[in-house]
């Protein structure tokens, strides 16, 4: 992209200097000159995402999404486009939209060099979110590559009590059982349970952790033969889930819609349906 801020040469020996007024001390553009654009404001957008999603309203949230990133795209706020591109590919991965959620995934990857720069926990943080897309529509051997690239990055860059490190060893996990090596997706799955110790959201995380150690025992060992692991896996999960010291908000309604299908799978028909029906009534309510 040219850069259009360069200075160019020309044969008169007048310069910019003679011709613009200087600008205000208190910043902004010179007098007589249009204000630069502003960046788009991305905690705004994404909070609106989240209203959008809270009540379910999935096309608003859509247009919500495509309206900003043309604005990002059109100002040449090349930041906030690539943290569009992010909100777009969690977003289309929750509903499905593998086609949609791929393209965003590889918009924001090619955004990187230019934006965060590839040693940088934002960095990082777009390769888990690529490698998530890949894993949710059951490509872990095009997933784990990311996740293997955001290791060295949020290990160096982040504290060992950062949640974002939990969901990285959780998403390698489940990448690694997909490709059937198992030991290896067990020590992720235990340092992502470690991980999530005294975070914020850590007893949800650590519940979906383990309903996918649940999944993965019972991949590996067969139903009977992994029972007993696996039941006590699930009476972890749903005291995790009952913890009522925890808030009881949109995103747990949402862990509660994603648990419900794994107790369901395992047999645990009444809380699978108890957990629907929490979630439900969140939805209702907002």
């Amino acid at each position: 992209m040219p850069d259009t801020n360069q200075n160019h040469k020309f044969h008169s020996p007048i310069g910019a200097e003679d011709y613009l007024e200087p600008a205000c001390l208190l910043g902004g553009a010179p007098m007589g000159q249009p204000e630069p654009p502003r960046p788009v404001d991305v905690r705004r957008v994404a909070e609106k995402l989240d209203a959008y999603c809270a009540r379910r309203d999935f096309a608003g949230a859509e247009r919500h999404l495509d309206y900003w990133l043309a604005e990002a795209r059109f100002i040449g706020d090349k930041r906030g486009e690539l943290a569009l591109q992010n909100e777009r590919m969690g977003f289309f991965r929750k509903q499905g939209r593998e086609a949609e959620a791929v393209d965003a995934a590889l918009a924001a990857a090619d955004l990187i060099p230019v934006t965060a720069g590839e040693d940088s926990v934002s960095a990082a943080t777009c390769y888990v979110n690529v490698g998530t897309v890949y894993d949710s529509f059951d490509r872990p051997a095009e997933a784990l590559p990311w996740f293997e690239k955001a290791l060295p990055l949020y290990e160096l860059l982040l504290p060992e009590g950062d949640s974002r490190r939990g969901g990285l060893y959780n998403n390698m996990g489940l990448a690694l059982a997909g490709l059937e090596r198992w030991e290896e997706a067990r020590k992720r799955f235990q340092m992502a349970l470690t991980a999530m110790e005294g975070t914020r959201y850590g007893p949800w995380e650590q519940a979906i952790t383990c309903l996918n150690m649940a999944d993965a025992e019972a991949a590996e060992k067969g139903p009977e033969a992994s029972e007993a692991e696996v039941q006590a896996l699930l009476e972890r999960a749903c005291a995790l889930l009952d913890d009522e010291r925890t808030p009881r908000n949109a995103y747990y309604a949402f862990v509660c819609e994603k648990c419900a299908p794994g107790f369901l799978y395992h047999g645990w028909f009444a809380y699978g349906e108890e957990l629907k029906e929490r979630s439900e009534a969140y939805y209702d309510r907002t």
